[in-house]
């Protein structure tokens, strides 16, 4: 890594060192959680799981994260592992050992020229396929480093309005930004391949549909059909909005779960403009789905 940091769109110019940058992260690749994840679309977690590594931080940080305790605390931070290139390399092979049908990189951004470095040291070793899952705030010279390294693209597409963007994320130019790194991660693995129920290359574009939002869902929707071949990636449509780790006082509006009509007009939306993908039920929409990232059993599988 170069003194200083600009390895996403925040540019942040932080020598992270000494000091952090938005992200909160040091310098040194910072692991929360590693294991073995059932919870992701069915075509990623089989019936084995997703083999998982969650990174503490986040370049985007919104304020409803469900990953809140890893991504936006600095006690995130404290209680994670930091590893090396080569630590984060063996535990990759570590997770295919263990069954893992792929290997999940969960929130990896303000690390990817790390992880580009592991990835590179198990080139040839690792047979199952690597899936890159991120909020999409990607800068696009970032991301070639990733290329013929990453197999899966996961990415959120969050919202159209610079409006919410700015007010959920801090990020006034999200879509603009999201949606160009979605052209560029398309274009790097191509259009979806599955064996036996199982995502091997592709991209899938998720999008969480938030209370009061579903005008800026099907925005969203609209504008990335016209933006990309539709046929070519799959979406999943998100249903798991839960207010448990938001600041309710502060985003009153955000103080609830999503009702089956927002739900659903946004879903009806998604199938009139010719996507195929995933959906949730509305029992999804529960914390209980968010790993433990302090217990004994963070880094054990």
């Amino acid at each position: 890594m170069s003194q200083k940091c600009n390895i996403c769109p925040r540019s942040c110019n932080a020598s992270r060192e000494t000091a952090s940058g938005f992200c909160g992260a040091p310098s040194e690749l910072t692991v929360s959680r590693i294991g073995l994840h059932q919870w992701e679309e069915p075509c990623v977690s089989g019936d084995r799981g997703s083999g998982t590594i969650f990174f503490a931080g986040c370049n985007l940080r919104c304020v409803f994260c469900q990953n809140k305790e890893i991504s936006s605390t600095p006690t995130g931070i404290k209680n994670a592992r930091k590893l090396t290139v080569d630590e984060l390399a063996n535990e990759m092979l570590r997770l295919e050992a263990a069954g893992a049908h792929n290997i999940n990189l969960v929130t990896p951004t303000h690390y990817l020229h790390l992880i580009s470095k592991a990835l590179e040291a198990v080139k040839g070793r690792l047979c199952i396929p690597v899936v890159y899952n991120s909020s999409a705030y990607e800068s696009v010279e970032s991301l070639k480093l990733l290329s013929g390294l990453v197999d899966v693209y996961l990415p959120d597409l969050k919202y159209f309005s610079p409006e919410l963007s700015s007010k959920y994320s801090s990020a006034p130019n999200y879509f603009e930004v999201a949606s160009a790194a979605i052209r560029e991660m398309l274009s790097q693995v191509g259009e979806c391949v599955f064996e036996k129920g199982l995502i091997k290359r592709g991209v899938i574009v998720r999008h969480l549909v938030l209370p009061g939002c579903r005008a800026d869902s099907m925005a969203a929707l609209s504008a990335l059909a016209e933006l990309l071949p539709i046929e070519k990636i799959k979406i999943s449509l998100m249903r798991q909005y839960t207010p448990d780790f938001v600041d309710r006082e502060k985003y009153p509006e955000l103080s609830r779960r999503i009702t089956s009509f927002e739900y659903d007009s946004v879903l009806r939306h998604a199938e009139r403009l010719g996507f195929d993908g995933y959906i949730q039920s509305a029992e999804s929409a529960s914390s209980k789905y968010t790993p433990s990232f302090n217990s004994q059993d963070a880094f054990s599988f």
